[in-house]
């Protein structure tokens, strides 16, 4: 059995920085908003550092509960959101705005409601 305790402090440092990137987006409707201006190349780099730190935590919290935790939550590609991670920090300089901006359109929302739905689990 793992913490629940220390599982649920790391969910909610996950679902705090995903919604900071859901803030930073509010504003770009395409990955050229993010490459046309000093302004949009910063919301880059501050997407980007906080899906390094979730990637992170979700490698924690995978080696934490034995991968337990992320089971139930198949429509998730975890492995995905950890290897995106390594992507940022290893690669950084090959990072592709359009890659960045698909990911934050299409699989931020189904993320963040599935770390949502475990830490009200685990309340």
């Amino acid at each position: 059995m793992f913490d629940k305790s220390l599982v649920l402090a790391i969910l909610e440092q996950i679902d705090e920085a995903l919604e900071k990137i859901k803030k930073r987006m509010e504003n770009i409707g395409a990955a050229s908003d993010f490459t046309s201006t000093p302004a949009g190349m910063e919301k880059l780099d501050g997407i980007c550092m906080q899906f390094a730190a979730t990637g992170d935590a979700l490698k924690k919290l995978d080696k934490i509960t034995s991968g337990k935790l992320f089971a139930p939550y198949e429509a998730i590609d975890w492995k995905g959101v950890i290897g995106f991670r390594d992507i940022i920090v290893h690669h950084y300089f090959d990072i592709d705005a359009e890659q960045v901006f698909w990911i934050c359109a299409n699989n931020l929302e189904p993320l963040s409601a599935a770390i949502k739905q475990m830490i009200k689990k685990l309340q």
